[in-house]
């Protein structure tokens, strides 16, 4: 034992014993009993812990703004914060799926909206076409020769359609005429 450890100080009227380094760290343990207290009272009296840090030189690489203290992750104190219950858990990933079923509807309705509008171009075009065909007048040209004659203007004008369907409704009009 050194001197001092151990004996209680005159001068300060304190017990002061030094206890060993745990974790072979090379921190000893400070403890402290209050003035005018003997040593061996313990019922109703506080201890005090103080850490004595001994001071370690400077470190070779020249860095000693950097924390010696290296602990294991498991060492550390973790917030209770961090640490969320099951029901908030549970709570928060129905509202994630709310939230992910209601994109999702939103995406569904924008793409069928977008496929109605586009089946009613289409129709609308169909239509336009047909009244377009209905209302056009139509000369069918027997006479190739005619089609010689023409000048360029006239033959821009000229289309081509199938004349089989349009005959034959002529036909079908003329013999109902005809009775």
């Amino acid at each position: 034992m050194r001197p001092g450890e151990g004996q209680a100080s005159a001068e300060s009227e304190q017990a002061v014993k030094l206890l060993p380094p745990g974790n072979g760290e090379g921190v000893g343990v400070l403890v402290v009993t209050g003035p005018g207290k003997p040593q061996g009272a313990t019922s109703g009296t506080k201890r005090k812990e103080v850490t004595a840090v001994i001071p370690k030189g400077k470190p070779k690489s020249g860095r000693v703004w950097k924390d010696r203290g290296k602990k294991r992750f498991s060492h550390m104190i973790q917030d209770k914060p961090l640490h969320t219950s099951w029901q908030h858990k549970m709570k928060e990933r129905q509202e994630k799926k709310m939230v992910r079923d209601f994109a999702r509807q939103l995406e569904e309705e924008k793409r069928r909206e977008r496929e109605e509008k586009k089946l009613r171009r289409e129709e609308n075009l169909k239509r336009r076409l047909e009244n377009e065909r209905k209302a056009e007048i139509v000369q069918v040209i027997r006479n190739p020769v005619k089609l010689k004659r023409a000048k360029k203007k006239q033959l821009r004008r000229i289309e081509k359609r199938d004349t089989l369907a349009l005959l034959q409704k002529h036909q079908a009009q003329r013999k109902a005429t005809k009775e």
